[in-house]
C-alpha cells in the first residue's frame, strides 16, 4: 500500500512539474533577445577526438588513447528567421591523442617499446559555420540541432618535417575540413542567454603523412587516418 501510494504521488508530482514547465506561462527572460539581427558571444567547452582508421591490410588495429582537451572562442550569430540562425564560430581547440601499435605491425623488424607508441598532439585553429535550426521558445528555454562545415589549421602540425617515425617524428597534416552535427539547449536567463551543446565532428580528408620509407611499419598499412571528435560547449550570449 505504502509503495503503491509513493507511485501515485510521484506521478503526481512529475505530471505538475511537466505541466509547469512546458505549460505555465512564465515571465520571459531576455523576451526581445531573439528579434536581434546579429548578436555575439563567447564559449567555452571540452573535447574529446579520435582518429578513424582505414587499412591496406587486415592486421592488428592501431588503437587510440583519447584524452580531454580544452576549447575556448568566439561567437556570431545572424537571424535569419524565427527558427533560423547561421553562426560562425571560431575557436581553439587543443588535444593530444596516443597511438598503440601492436608488436604485429613490426614482424620481422627490430623494435623497443618506445617504438609502440605515438602521442599526436594537435592545436586547432577552427573555422566552423553552421546552421541552428531552434524550435518555438518555450517560457526561458529553446531546444535546437546544429550542421555545418568547418575548416580547421593544425599549429601543431608537422607536415613539413623531414623527420618521420624513424627518429620518432609521427606526422599530421596541417589543413582539414570537417562536417559537424550537434545539439542543444537556449536558457535565457535574466541578463544573458547560456547554452550547453553537444557537437560531433567528422573529417572529410586523410591526416597522416606518411613516412619515407613506403614499407614503415607506422604508416604503410594505413589506407586513411581521419579526425572525429566530441565537443561540449558553453555558451554566454
Amino acid at each position: 500500500m505504502k509503495k503503491t501510494l509513493l507511485i501515485l504521488v510521484l506521478l503526481i508530482v512529475s505530471q505538475t512539474a511537466s505541466a509547469q514547465l512546458f505549460s505555465k506561462e512564465k515571465i520571459k527572460n531576455n523576451e526581445n533577445f531573439d528579434k536581434q539581427r546579429l548578436s555575439w558571444g563567447f564559449f567555452l567547452g571540452l573535447n574529446s577526438y579520435d582518429f578513424q582508421f582505414n587499412y591496406e591490410q587486415d592486421m592488428d588495429d592501431i588503437l587510440v588513447e583519447s584524452t580531454t582537451g580544452f576549447n575556448v572562442g568566439l561567437i556570431s550569430d545572424l537571424r535569419l528567421n524565427e527558427h533560423l540562425n547561421l553562426r560562425f564560430e571560431p575557436g581553439l581547440f587543443i588535444t593530444q591523442r596516443n597511438l598503440q601499435y601492436s608488436p604485429s605491425a613490426f614482424q620481422g623488424l627490430e623494435y623497443n617499446s618506445s617504438d609502440l607508441l605515438r602521442e599526436v598532439k594537435s592545436t586547432y585553429v577552427h573555422f566552423p559555420l553552421l546552421l541552428k535550426i531552434s524550435t518555438k521558445r518555450i517560457n526561458n528555454f529553446k531546444p535546437f540541432v546544429l550542421a555545418g562545415v568547418s575548416t580547421a589549421i593544425n599549429l601543431s602540425s608537422n607536415e613539413e618535417n623531414p623527420d618521420d617515425n624513424s627518429v620518432g617524428q609521427f606526422r599530421t597534416k596541417k589543413n582539414m575540413a570537417f562536417y559537424e552535427l550537434g545539439f542543444g539547449i537556449d536558457f535565457y536567463l535574466f541578463w544573458f542567454k547560456f547554452t550547453p551543446s553537444i557537437r560531433g565532428v567528422f573529417a572529410f580528408n586523410d591526416e597522416i603523412v606518411r613516412d619515407t620509407d613506403p614499407n614503415s611499419p607506422w604508416t604503410s598499412n594505413v589506407h586513411t587516418m581521419k579526425t572525429r571528435g566530441v565537443f561540449i560547449n558553453f555558451t554566454f550570449q
